[in-house]
């Protein structure tokens, strides 16, 4: 798959939060994968549903105006690792229990879970807000002995933790070969066995395969068109952890979850990002 490669550059004051409403927007657009830095951001779309004009749409509705800048390249395939090295990821430590790093890094923290992440073009190395929030909550979560979704898995570093808690069994699903390849990569590199890992989206869900836990970290418009198919393959009792929107997109999620039988229980926050619990109700 060609990607098309395109950089953000931001001249407003708080680089930060334009870069994180920007990756929200553009990820109703497509794109899948966003790099951060000082001076703008390099997000990454599929050739085959990039459209110049919904990228300038997404510039023109920014709230503040003239604040962001944008230009394009088709990019062939490269070492992932390398840029990632290079750009954005190093190590990190979540919780002070669980420590997330790459086969190229040697200065590595110790930690009770020490999970090896390669990112290639696939979301979730731990540095964004929605993935570390979601990992606080699954460093919360007792897992043992029980079957677990994970809804947009990228790497599958949310499943890989969970199955280091104690999962009996993971299924992992993303819409995007990219992601999907990876997570099969890093499952080799964490020895783990128990997750199997889908190609495809919410039309794999099916009633007669039910979950104790789901996990689902995409943003805020898939989870309102998938809530039902969420809540139809959940035990009573079951618990969601939804993160990938904003604390103003909150209120919309609770009433969707609401109607779909699943009840609030309480969230976490980072940076305005939202990490939040539901139950199914008994």
């Amino acid at each position: 798959m060609k990607y098309i490669e395109t950089r953000f550059n931001i001249t407003a004051d708080d680089v930060t939060l334009v870069s994180d409403i920007l990756a929200a927007l553009l990820a109703d657009a497509g794109y899948d994968s966003f790099v951060p830095d000082e001076t703008g951001m390099t997000a990454y779309i599929p050739e085959h549903l990039f459209d110049e004009s919904a990228v300038q749409q997404v510039i023109d509705t920014m709230p503040i105006a003239g604040v962001v800048s944008c230009s394009h390249q088709l990019i062939a395939d490269k070492d992932w690792n390398e840029e990632w090295e290079k750009n954005y990821f190093k190590p990190i430590v979540i919780g002070d229990e669980c420590v997330i790093h790459s086969t190229f890094h040697t200065d590595i923290p110790q930690a009770k879970y020490d999970i090896l992440i390669d990112p290639k073009m696939a979301f979730g190395t731990g540095h964004h807000e929605t993935t570390s929030l979601m990992l606080e909550w699954l460093l919360q979560h007792d897992f043992a002995g029980e079957d677990v979704l994970d809804m947009g898995c990228g790497t599958a570093i949310l499943a890989i933790l969970a199955s280091m808690r104690g999962a009996h069994h993971i299924t992992a699903i993303d819409i995007d070969s990219w992601a999907t390849e990876n997570a099969h990569e890093n499952l080799k590199l964490n020895h783990i066995d128990n997750i199997d890992v889908l190609l495809g989206g919410a039309e794999l869900l099916d009633s007669s395969r039910t979950f104790d836990t789901l996990l689902a970290n995409i943003n805020r418009n898939i989870h309102l068109d998938n809530m039902q198919a969420y809540a139809s393959v959940m035990r009573h009792g079951a618990t969601i952890y939804m993160s990938g929107f904003y604390t103003q997109d909150l209120p919309i999620l609770q009433e969707a979850a609401t109607r779909c039988g699943l009840q609030y229980s309480r969230h976490i926050e980072k940076n305005n990002w939202v990490a939040a619990r539901f139950t199914k109700s008994l």
